[in-house]
This record gives structure tokens, C-alpha cells and sequence, in this order.
């Protein structure tokens, strides 16, 4: 029981901290191009759906936390999201690597494609209905003839002789989120790409916050993204975690699958609603077993998107549902469409 609530909190840490690296690193590169960099993206929109597809198809959620922060400052649309959702297989997209490669990526390309014509398809819809999101709290802030935060030896050092409490803390945070990675690299425990990427991820942003001047640590990192987001962010991940390992210790969802593939893909679909990679791996094995189509599996894999969605519970609960139901509506019909032409 105590690994299981350490393993909880320490997923819940990694998710609060990748998205905190994140964002950073969105209003570090917002502040140096002055905002324009976003307004390149923004006036994309097939650009946003092939960004949105490339960063879901990369096995795991990291991929997606980065466009859910994308979202959240509005520099791309909701159809970028669902896109990106419709492309991520979480971390079930390893497995199926190891077990099934080329049908893994003939998935992966399906998903690809899905992903793309259902962003253009949503925010055509989204456009028609001028559905409201509730995200304005979270526009990037960019204040005129603001100073870019290069690097300067100089000013660097005079920064840390008199180095403010918001720059201490934020320091501290990044060095023990490095030494936390470290420690688990040399005590041999499981150290794989997402590691790395944490690595690096908290590195880069041990650099930002030591080299950044005075205004655009307090008013960009210390006042918009770790004062308004952090704290929700990890109390939403956390909360969403245990609320679903307290589910699946009660509830086996193994006894849901049936014999028949009609009322199988209705499970699939709806267990893919869950926020969790973990229900997915049921449908991966009855694939591997031969139990269930190839038309399935890539029902499942549209609507599950591991824990890539859980920040965005945070940042704008409608958005949230909204997501899952047209995730939902896209993966039941092309499993439909699958098992119709079987």
C-alpha cells in the first residue's frame, strides 16, 4: 500500500513538474521572440494539426502535456488538441513496439491521419458553435519594450550576490528535481527516455530560472505559471491518480470483456475515456491473443490518451470533457467502420 501511494505521488510529481519545465520554457522563448513566435503557430492551423500529431504519436504523455500548456495560452486551437489526443497512444505505445512493431506503426500512421482530419474537422465545428473554453486566465503576458533574458555573466552574478527568495526556491526546486533523477540512475532502478527527459527538462530550467533577469523570473515564472498553475495542477494530477488506482482496486474491468465484438468495442471506448494508460494494456493484450481486431485496438488507442489530458482537468475542466466526448465519438466510429468492413 505505502508503494503504491509513493509510486501515486511521485507520478503525480513528475507529470506537475514536466509541465512546470514546460511552460516555462514556452514564456522563456514567448518573452525572447516577443510573442511572435506564437503568432506564427496561431496563424497555422495545418501547422498546428501536424505539430499536434507529431507530438502525440512520440510514445508516452510528454508529447501531449506540451500541447495541453500550447492550449492553455491559446496557441493552438482545441482541433490541435484532439488531434494531438486522437495521436497519442500513452505509454502503451512501447509495449506495442516490443510486441507488435510494424502493426504498431501501421497503427501509429492511422492514428496520424485520424488525428489530423479530425483537428480540421473539430474546429470547423468549434468555429460554427463558438464554443467557449474558459481559458482566458491563461494568455501569455507580454509587456512592451520588455528586456529579452540573454545570457549575461555580469548580470547573472550580480543576480545570485542578491538573490531574491522567489530565485532561491525556484533553484532549490530544480536542483532537487535533478537529484531526484540522479539518485535514480545510480541506485539501478528503471531508468529510461522519460528520465532522461525529466533530466534535461529540469536542467534547462535550472538554467532559466539562475540566468533570467529579476522582472522575468518574478512576473513571468513566479507570478503566471508557479503561483496561478502549479499548485492546481499537482492537486488535480494527484487527486485523478488515486481516484482511479481506488477504482481498479475495487472494480476488475477484465470481467467487462465479452465474446462480442460489437458490445467489446463499446467497452474499449468507453474504458479509453479513463485518464490512465493502465485499462488500455487490456485491449493490447487481447490483440496480441488474437481476441479482438486491428479495428479495436485503434478504437481504444483514439480515445485513451494515458495520463497526456489529466493537466488539462486543471486548466479548464470543460475543455476537458469536451475532448473526451469527441475523442469518444471519433474512436467509436472508425472501430464501427472497421468491424462493418471486416
Amino acid at each position: 500500500m505505502h508503494e503504491h501511494s509513493s509510486n501515486i505521488v511521485y507520478t503525480a510529481l513528475s507529470i506537475t513538474s514536466f509541465i512546470f519545465t514546460m511552460m516555462l520554457l514556452i514564456e522563456y522563448i514567448n518573452v525572447i521572440t516577443k510573442g511572435s513566435w506564437q503568432t506564427k503557430i496561431s496563424h497555422s492551423k495545418y501547422g498546428q494539426y501536424l505539430l499536434g500529431v507529431f507530438l502525440g504519436v512520440i510514445p508516452g504523455c510528454l508529447g501531449a502535456y506540451t500541447v495541453v500548456s500550447l492550449f492553455s495560452h491559446k496557441v493552438v486551437s482545441f482541433g490541435a488538441l484532439v488531434a494531438t489526443m486522437v495521436a497519442t497512444s500513452g505509454d502503451e505505445a512501447f509495449i506495442m513496439l516490443s510486441l507488435f512493431p510494424e502493426k504498431a506503426i501501421l497503427l501509429f500512421l492511422f492514428l496520424a491521419v485520424i488525428g489530423f482530419l479530425s483537428g480540421i474537422i473539430t474546429d470547423y465545428f468549434v468555429k460554427k458553435t463558438n464554443v467557449n473554453f474558459n481559458i482566458h486566465e491563461h494568455k501569455f503576458e507580454v509587456h512592451k519594450d520588455e528586456e529579452c533574458p540573454c545570457f549575461s555573466f555580469t548580470e547573472i552574478k550580480k543576480q545570485l550576490k542578491n538573490i531574491t527568495f522567489q530565485r532561491t526556491l525556484l533553484i532549490g526546486l530544480f536542483v532537487i528535481l535533478i537529484g531526484i533523477q540522479i539518485n535514480i540512475f545510480i541506485s539501478h532502478t528503471e531508468w529510461d527516455w522519460i528520465n532522461i527527459t525529466l533530466l534535461i527538462s529540469a536542467l534547462f530550467g535550472l538554467f532559466v530560472v539562475t540566468t533570467v533577469p529579476n522582472h522575468f523570473l518574478e512576473k513571468h515564472l513566479w507570478e503566471h505559471v508557479l503561483k496561478r498553475h502549479l499548485l492546481k495542477i499537482f492537486l488535480w494530477t494527484l487527486g485523478t491518480l488515486v481516484a482511479i488506482h481506488f477504482l481498479e482496486s475495487v472494480f476488475d474491468v477484465t470481467q467487462w470483456v465479452g465474446s462480442n465484438l460489437w458490445v467489446v468495442l463499446i467497452i474499449a471506448v468507453l474504458v479509453g475515456m479513463i485518464p490512465e494508460s493502465g485499462p488500455h494494456l487490456i485491449f493490447v493484450t487481447l490483440f496480441v491473443s488474437g481476441a479482438i481486431p486491428f479495428a479495436i485496438l485503434m478504437a481504444s488507442s483514439i480515445v485513451q490518451d494515458g495520463h497526456g489530458a489529466i493537466p488539462l482537468l486543471a486548466l479548464s475542466k470543460k475543455s476537458f470533457i469536451i475532448l473526451k466526448i469527441v475523442n469518444l465519438v471519433i474512436g467509436f466510429s472508425v472501430g464501427a467502420i472497421g468491424l462493418l468492413i471486416l
